[in-house]
């Protein structure tokens, strides 16, 4: 019998790491997070938004059904455990941009899959005279933001004092590994768990799965009048932080895939902008993140093909607030129990690349 100092070594706090981390937690398991929270993160600058009903015509998100109840009892749970706020249920509201999106629109929403995301409620547009929406819109429901820094702070700081989370520069070439076990930083792991983001590229282990990684900026504005809790959605988003203040976003740009904000995004939003709000506004910040984004846009979840012991959770793209509770759920319970993943995550989709 090997002695562990912990069971699982989880490498990244962003809200992969994080989820992965509470899941283990609440199963009774042992776990060691090494992070170092002076890098940069998407998860840090994304707007943590969660729709149930995206693109340009009314999509309903992938697995919707089971995202969406679980993220909230699961953000919800973690509020109450860690005294703090960082869910906030708000509706989507999407302006019309013509009578023809009009008439689709609500023609889409008699689909029984559709309506339960769909209020039933009078259109609110006339209470923000601040939008353009000469056409009327949709309100979607079951939607919100997550404060991201907020969650991940409270959720390090909980760690923390449970020594089980260690601030430091994960090198890889620091981590030595045998069938039995994991030795990193002088501590022996039963199993490591790679939750980078973007930094997974640079992860011998698994820099064989098709990450295809998308730079995307967002803006800080404020403005005179009194925002509604709503966030607007029509080819971008704006999202009330407070009464005065919204976050606006998001490009998707590739070249160059750096932490940069800029002038170049901040114009192309700023033009989008213009067609989605008619009252003045000050610029007063602009950030940059990359999406661990994946070619299939589909998370990149499982086992190493010849290492049983080396695991990722990662590809999340631009749905992780949705996406990371539930599947680190049935992340753990594959780890723990052996149950199956959705051959959809798992990363046996792509086992070929690796030993081809």
């Amino acid at each position: 019998m090997h002695s562990f100092d912990s069971e699982y070594l989880i490498v990244g706090q962003g809200i992969g790491g994080t989820s992965v981390a509470w899941h283990l937690y609440d199963s009774g398991k042992s776990f060691q997070i090494v992070a170092d929270s002076s890098m940069p993160s998407s998860s840090r600058v994304a707007a943590g938004i969660f729709n149930p009903l995206t693109g340009k015509k009314l999509v309903k998100t992938w697995l919707a059904d089971d995202l969406f109840p679980y993220a909230r009892l699961f953000y919800g749970g973690l509020e109450q455990r860690l005294g703090c706020k960082f869910m906030h249920l708000t509706p989507i509201y999407r302006p019309f941009r013509s009578i023809e999106e009009q008439n689709t629109y609500l023609a889409q929403t008699a689909d029984p899959g559709i309506r339960p995301y769909i209020a039933t409620t009078p259109d609110p547009g006339s209470g923000m005279p601040y939008v353009n929406a000469g056409f009327g819109g949709l309100e979607v429901v079951q939607s919100g933001w997550i404060d991201l820094p907020a969650l991940l702070d409270a959720s390090r700081a909980y760690f923390q004092e449970r020594n089980a989370y260690v601030e430091a520069t994960f090198d890889p070439a620091q981590l030595s590994r045998t069938e039995e076990g994991i030795e990193w930083n002088g501590k022996r792991f039963k199993t490591v768990v790679f939750c980078q983001g973007f930094f997974a590229l640079e992860n011998s282990w698994f820099d064989w799965l098709p990450f295809a990684p998308v730079k995307g900026q967002i803006l800080e504005i404020t403005t005179d009048v009194s925002l509604k809790p709503y966030i607007i959605n029509q080819g971008i988003f704006a999202l009330p932080i407070s009464e005065n203040r919204m976050k606006v976003g998001a490009t998707y740009s590739w070249d160059p895939l750096d932490w940069e904000a800029t002038g170049t995004a901040t114009g192309e939003l700023e033009d989008k902008l213009k067609g989605l709000l008619n009252s003045p506004y000050a610029l007063t910040g602009a950030q940059a993140g990359i999406r661990p984004s994946v070619r299939d846009r589909r998370p990149l979840i499982g086992i190493h093909p010849q290492f049983s012991n080396v695991c990722i959770f990662n590809g999340l793209g631009t749905k992780g607030v949705t996406l990371a509770p539930f599947l680190a759920k049935e992340f753990c319970n594959h780890l723990i129990y052996g149950k199956e993943l959705n051959p959809l995550v798992n990363i046996k989709r792509y086992f070929s690349l690796y030993f081809r």
